[in-house]
């Protein structure tokens, strides 16, 4: 723990919170050994998160995009509107 710790400033019982959260849910693997607690990443649920995002990212990286082009076209008909609305000098 004390080198997880080491590189975010963490207090050890912070890291073993955080790691108990992570294990439960079943994002990681703990084993004893002696004193030390060697950690194992568990891929399978992570990929599950990763494919269910990926399907709400292409869904919302769609939508913005087409909101952004109707902004585009938005301001462009503001732009054009207001170089015809130009009053000359009195």
């Amino acid at each position: 723990m004390t080198e997880l710790a080491e590189p975010f400033s963490m207090s050890l019982p912070a890291v073993s919170k955080h790691l108990r959260v992570l294990e439960r849910a079943g994002l990681i693997v703990q084993r004893r050994d002696a004193q030390r607690r060697p950690c194992r990443i568990e891929a399978a649920p992570l990929k599950e998160a990763f494919d269910w995002t990926a399907h709400y990212r292409e869904l919302w990286e769609g939508r913005l995009d087409r909101l952004d082009d109707y902004l585009k076209k938005l301001q462009s008909k503001e732009e054009k509107s207001h170089g015809r609305k130009q009053r000359s000098p009195k």
